[in-house]
């Protein structure tokens, strides 16, 4: 058995210190450039003094917290030249240079599915990616896990949160399964606000390497590839050979 992976969301988030959630609003974005007065708002905004979100029908969301602005994309049905978010999240604190930009994570979030049996996705995690044992036996149902991992890259610590969750068909039924919720955390540090912004910047930039890596990463080492036929295909002419002597 193989699995395909399906990148289905991909996500900015900037922690700020002095970010004021009431400026997000659609007429700001639009205004200001941000976003393309085009674009059209799926749902009602939502606004308060501790946060706001503006969801358009093309899948960009954006929330606004005290601490924190969250660029979220659906992306499963899009080519990378479609992919919006990097650009507005640019131009987002291009358009508020004096918040105090702290950090930056990408966040893509993929998933692979079980289509054969309901139980398929924690098999997976407690078979697959876990090692079997006593400790998995504890009471009277089967043992769930979410995993929890962190590895050093080059350029920035990568976290990777692995669990099982159930896809919702158009029928009502569900579709077991696996998540991959990744993060690339970066560090701002510039005090000047001028080469605060040049670092966020080039760190957004970057965020087609981050994905590429990202879906290596969980191609290379948690997918379960189909084995490959090694069938030793005899010689005929040796064997016709072999039966005449």
């Amino acid at each position: 058995m193989s699995q395909n992976l399906i990148t289905q969301e991909f996500g900015i988030i900037i922690a700020a210190k002095n970010h004021k959630p009431t400026i997000l609003n659609p007429e700001f974005l639009k205004y200001s450039g941000i976003v393309p007065t085009e674009w059209e708002l799926a749902r009602q905004p939502i606004s308060t003094q501790n946060v706001a979100q503006v969801t358009f029908t093309n899948g960009v969301t954006i929330i606004a917290e005290p601490t924190r602005v969250i660029f979220i994309e659906a992306i499963e049905e899009k080519a990378i030249a479609e992919i919006a978010v990097a650009d507005i999240a640019k131009k987002y604190v291009q358009t508020l240079p004096n918040v105090e930009y702290e950090a930056v994570g990408i966040n893509p979030r993929s998933y692979i599915t079980f289509d054969q049996q309901q139980d398929a996705a924690r098999l997976y995690l407690a078979s697959t990616l876990l090692n079997g044992g006593a400790w998995q036996e504890v009471g009277t149902k089967p043992m769930r896990a979410t995993l929890n991992l962190a590895y050093t890259l080059e350029r920035c610590p990568f976290y990777l949160t692995v669990n099982e969750a159930a896809l919702r068909n158009p029928d009502e039924t569900t579709t077991p399964i696996v998540l991959f919720n990744g993060s690339f955390s970066y560090e701002v540090t510039q005090e000047n606000p001028t080469e605060r912004l040049i670092n966020l910047h080039q760190i957004i930039n970057n965020w087609q390497a981050d994905l590429t890596i990202y879906q290596e990463i969980i191609s290379a080492k948690f997918l379960v590839k189909a084995p490959v036929d090694t069938t030793v295909v005899p010689n005929i002419l040796t064997m016709s050979a072999s039966a005449v002597a």
